[in-house]
């Protein structure tokens, strides 16, 4: 028998150690996304990130880079058999594999990998984004859209400003029009849409767009509180809003709305109906008081959806996918889209005041920046104290998923036709 190597028993010091020498790029990315999801998993138990998604994500990311093995005669990474007689050892997890091409190789995935079958058969087809936005469309109550419609869409359109900005930046840099879509859809704030947009016209990109916007989508309630403060004086602030006259809307209105809007939506963004019918069955099932559906979805469908998605964003980020050249462009174009899409929600906000004659806090624009409802909350925090505006904030917000989808309908209609023409590989 050979003599045993230390390192043959513990395959992920093996792995890691031997990545020093074959590809030190790979090794030093592991240890610092090792040390990134400890990180991340720190700060969303202390509240600065967004717990539900950076807990699960970072433990993901942290376990995906340490338990890397070796594979002999398979590589892990699409499934596919080696060659007979080829030697060879791959590095590779028992997680997820992304890539498979064929269907001989997805089966032996799904037999391998414990979270593939939720991977494929929830994550790589959209599905977990529907289910999501099935649960947000409970916690909605459209009637702060319905009681100032002019003024949350304003908010709401002015916050897409880094979504307009970035597309065609992200052409200039190389990408081609499906990719710049998707990426640029980051502006918008909310995953689903970035994730469903990816699927359609970036599927080889879809990971890493997908595992950039969540990462950020988490970065933006440690981060807008200091942008509202750079852009907005302390005095307008502490403005009050002032006191209106509004009357109760029912439920039944409610109701309708939610129809005609799901309807009228559909009808004008088929591609994007998959979304509209998931957020606003949501928000039905609400207005009609179907208690049964009501607690499935705003429980266990929205938070059972939540934890596998920040578990599979968290795993998908492996050392040889997060390092790819290309992942670098991402991360800038995405912080950037964030970060003009808040500036333009903040502008929005200052359109509202004059127009007002001074009345209206800006602040509340960077609710536009969808990210239901944590947007809403940044806005409600940064105000001076006892400052109401959440009710006009969660306004801003609820439309804010709505031109997100719009945005994201608009892109995907007219770029498919554009994205089949173009030569594959």
């Amino acid at each position: 028998m050979e003599s045993l190597n230390f390192l043959d028993i513990f395959q992920g010091l093996n792995t890691l150690v031997q990545g020093f020498s074959t590809d030190p790029k790979i090794a030093f990315g592991r240890i610092f996304l090792m040390v990134l999801g400890v990180v991340l998993l720190y700060l969303g138990r202390k509240g600065v990130l967004e717990a539900l998604l950076m807990i699960p994500m970072g433990l993901g990311m942290a376990t995906i880079n340490a338990g890397v093995m070796f594979f002999s005669a398979y590589d892990p990474a699409t499934g596919m058999n080696i060659a007979a007689g080829q030697a060879a050892q791959l590095p590779g997890t028992l997680f997820v594999a992304p890539l498979a091409s064929n269907t001989d190789a997805l089966v032996n995935i799904l037999q391998i990998n414990w979270l593939q079958p939720i991977y494929t058969f929830m994550f790589s087809n959209g599905l977990i984004a529907c289910l999501v936005f099935m649960g947000i469309g409970t916690l909605l109550d459209v009637g702060f859209v319905m009681a100032r419609p002019f003024q949350s869409m304003i908010i709401a359109l002015f916050a897409e400003l880094g979504t307009v900005f970035v597309f065609p930046l992200a052409v200039a840099l190389g990408l081609n029009p499906g990719q710049a879509a998707s990426v640029a859809t980051i502006g918008g704030a909310d995953g689903p849409m970035v994730l469903f947009t990816s699927l359609q016209l970036a599927r080889d990109l879809f990971v890493p767009i997908t595992v950039v916007a969540y990462l950020y989508l988490g970065l933006t309630y440690g981060g807008y509180p200091y942008l509202i403060k750079l852009l907005i004086p302390a005095n307008l602030r502490a403005l009050p809003m002032p006191v209106e006259k509004t009357r109760p809307i029912t439920s039944n209105e409610k109701l309708v709305f939610a129809v005609i809007a799901c309807v009228l939506l559909s009808l004008l963004f088929p591609v994007a109906s998959p979304l509209f019918l998931s957020l606003f069955i949501g928000v039905v099932v609400r207005e009609s008081e179907l208690t049964y559906f009501f607690d499935l979805f705003s429980n266990t469908v929205l938070y059972g959806s939540t934890f596998f998605l920040g578990l599979l964003l968290g795993v998908l980020c492996e050392a040889g996918t997060i390092l790819n050249p290309i992942v670098l462009k991402l991360l800038i174009l995405g912080i950037l889209a964030l970060l003009i899409s808040g500036i333009g929600g903040i502008l929005g906000g200052y359109v509202l005041y004059y127009w007002s004659g001074k009345k209206y806090n800006p602040v509340i624009g960077i609710a536009g920046v969808s990210c239901v409802p944590t947007c809403a909350k940044v806005a409600q925090k940064s105000v001076g104290p006892g400052v109401v505006v959440l009710p006009h904030a969660l306004g801003a917000s609820i439309s804010g998923v709505i031109t997100s989808a719009i945005f994201a309908a608009t892109f995907i209609a007219l770029l498919m036709p554009v994205m089949a023409k173009l030569p594959k590989g």
